[in-house]
């Protein structure tokens, strides 16, 4: 399983080995492309030297933002986004172990197996950052290119877990699938401009 998401092999490699590598990149992913968002979890462990989310979180955040800082920006709002990622390891390591796949992987509770689709949106909403629409887009990408397979993930990403869509970063498989996805959210844009409402 390899993503394609960057258009850069070390960016992608890393997001497809790293699942806080990936959650990072999903967080980032706001007022900047979608490339150099999911680019950032690379720039971040060349900078610091680590994607542990132990260190991540304990490290000192002026030093953290700088990093952020550091020409090419991870974000194009360094102080705050650097805040939030480890805001985002902090609470990775506190619940669920310093390892984020336990995310979708750990039973629910008084339960065996792969937490549904349901549980693992609740999941991903408790995290620092993530709203209804960043859990929703995750977890389509989870089940649509991560390997997750838990009941019901279609139905709780709704609508980005539809098959065949070109709606985020979960339908991004190719330079081609990319250029949908582009056009798919300036129409988005377009419409909620002349007030048509959006997705």
């Amino acid at each position: 399983m390899t993503l394609n998401i960057t258009g850069d092999t070390a960016a992608d490699r890393l997001l497809s080995d790293d699942p806080l590598a990936l959650l990072i990149g999903m967080l980032l992913d706001q007022q900047v492309a979608m490339e150099t968002a999911f680019a950032g979890p690379l720039k971040i462990r060349e900078r610091i030297g680590t994607l542990d989310p132990g260190a991540i979180a304990a490290y000192d955040p002026d030093a953290f933002a700088e990093a952020f800082k550091r020409p090419p920006a991870v974000h194009r709002f360094p102080g705050s986004m650097a805040a939030r990622v480890q805001a985002l390891c902090a609470a990775v390591e506190q619940d669920w172990g310093g390892d984020a796949s336990a995310i979708w992987t750990t039973p629910a509770a008084g339960h065996s197996g792969t937490p549904d689709g349901a549980e693992v949106l609740k999941r991903l909403k408790s995290l620092p950052g993530f709203g209804d629409q960043k859990a929703k887009i995750f977890l389509a990408l989870l089940g649509k290119q991560y390997g997750y397979d838990g009941a019901g993930w279609r139905e709780a990403s709704a609508p980005y877990g539809e098959e065949g869509s070109y709606r985020s970063v979960a339908d991004i498989v190719s330079p081609e699938s990319l250029a949908k996805v582009r056009e798919y959210k300036r129409g988005v844009k377009a419409a909620a401009k002349s007030g048509g409402g959006g997705v």
